[in-house]
Formats: C-alpha cells, structure tokens, sequence
C-alpha cells in the first residue's frame, strides 16, 4: 500500500488537552486560596505548560511504521512519479509498502537532520545530499536516478502571450517562482542568467507544486517549474519551452538515510529507481535518464 502522509506535525490538540485536564484543579480551587498559594499554584501551571509546550519541540516524532514499510522523502516534483514506481516495487516485492513525505528538498534536509524517521531520501539536487553525507546522515553514496530541466507554466491558452523568459519580467505580469533556497528556484536563477535577463519579482514558494497551483489558479500568469509538473498538471496549465541555450539541467540523486529503519527495503527502492523497469517509468512522466 502507497499512502502520503503527515507524519511531522506536533500533536498540538492533544497538548492542549492535557494541559487542560492538569491545570483544572488549580482553577476549581482558585477562589479559596490565600495569595501565596495562589502563586506557588500559577508557577507549577506554568512549569506544566513549558514541559508539556517544549516536549514535542524537542524529540525526534514516533516511528510506528510496520517493519517492512518504506518511508520515502521526495523532493514535490517526483510525487506523480514515486507513486507510480511504488505500486510497481509493491507489485513485484510483497509485503514491502512504500510511504512519502512530499515536500520542497530544503525541507526534506532540515527534518533528516532533526531526526524524521526517514529510510531514503530523494532531491531535485546534489548539493543538498553532499551536505547530508557530510554529515553522516546517509549510508553511502547518492545515486543520480534521473534529470529534468524547466519549463514555464501558464494558463490555459496562453491568454498573456508569454514566449519565453523575458517576458515575465513585463509590466503587469504576475510571476511564481521557487524561493532561492529551493533547487528549482536556483535552477531558475540560473536559467535567467543564461537568457541575460534579471530575475522578475515573483512571489517565492517552498516547492514547485505551489508554484503550478498558483498559475493553475489564476493567481499567477507565468511561473518557472519542470516540464515534468506541467506535464503532470494536464490541461490545468500550459506549458512555454525554455531553449536548452538558456535551460538549466537538473540532477535527482536518491541515497538510504543512515538511521533507516528497513535499509534492505530502502536499497531496494533506491535500486528500483536506476534499474531499466525503473527509468522507463520515470520517463513515462517525463524525466530524462541518469
């Protein structure tokens, strides 16, 4: 079974309710306690909430997979595809299942770093798994599975007639693109760079999926993604090629984290992906080989 989940939000509901229940018998009795009392009491409600508050903030969130599952975290921009290698490496090797945490690459490498129970970790970058192996968070080295390159996203019909990069940087055009710490965004940077063009104001968003929503929307007229999310998208957007002289390449390495939980059914996922069943489905969305 593949299933995305939430799995690193604090249980704050649940923190609020205990700290209810502890603090219910210091109000009952509120009226009928001198002044002394009365601060001795406020102290120890304040004491429960710093411990109660600060206790999640600071440990690493329960790991209560079944043993041969396989959580996965993926740069935002694989979602369409992991999920289809998943079902096909759980057709192949029962009773593995595969999970995912989708989210933009920094993302992904600030949990691994606070200690998410995480077995493999795949990027839209390099750099961000060099920093992870530097710091011994990975068991060996990364393996380049694929490549991808950009595009930029319009609405349907192309109703402001965007051509080409340049043209986002004219008066009145709405612009999305991925905030500079986010691979595409530099991707995107760099793209600009090529083509002699300042890069335009834009809104900055955390991954790439944020930037297609909110062309797809309305809410932006153009925004720099990879070709493989606006494949992705359908007929939600459009899609204006960016020249090869003026596009960036991007490489998605995938290593097994070194506190994975089910290493074997990690390395095996990492397998699966540079395996010749596993890069015809990722060209099947749109990603070029490794």
């Amino acid at each position: 079974m593949t299933r995305t989940r939430g799995r690193f939000a604090a249980p704050f509901a649940a923190t609020w309710f205990a700290t209810a229940a502890l603090a219910a018998p210091f109000v009952i009795g509120w009226r009928l306690a001198n002044v002394a009392w009365k601060r001795r009491v406020r102290c120890v409600v304040i004491a429960i909430l710093l411990v109660i508050a600060i206790g999640p903030a600071v440990s690493a969130p329960a790991d209560d997979r079944p043993a041969d599952t396989v959580m996965v975290f993926a740069a935002a921009s694989l979602t369409e595809a992991f999920r289809a290698i998943a079902m096909e490496l759980q057709t192949r090797t029962p009773p593995l299942s595969v999970e995912f945490n989708f989210a933009g690459t920094p993302t992904l490498v600030q949990q691994i770093e606070q200690g998410a129970p995480a077995d493999v970790i795949a990027s839209a970058d390099e750099p961000s798994l060099a920093r992870l192996g530097t710091a011994g968070l990975l068991a060996g080295t990364p393996v380049v599975f694929a490549r991808n390159r950009l595009a930029i996203a319009v609405a349907p019909g192309n109703p402001k007639h965007v051509t080409g990069l340049a043209d986002l940087g004219r008066p009145g055009l709405t612009v999305a693109l991925c905030a500079p710490t986010v691979p595409a965004g530099r991707y995107a940077a760099e793209a600009f760079g090529k083509a002699g063009i300042a890069v335009p104001a834009a809104s900055r968003e955390l991954d790439v999926k944020a930037v297609l929503a909110r062309v797809a929307f309305g809410e932006a007229d153009g925004g720099v993604v990879y070709v493989t999310d606006v494949r992705a998208a359908g007929e939600k957007v459009q899609a204006v090629d960016i020249p090869d002289a003026q596009n960036a390449l991007a490489a998605y390495p995938a290593a097994v984290v070194a506190s994975a939980r089910n290493p074997a059914g990690a390395r095996a996922f990492v397998d699966f992906l540079a395996s010749q069943r596993g890069q015809q489905v990722l060209g099947r969305f749109g990603f070029a080989g490794r």
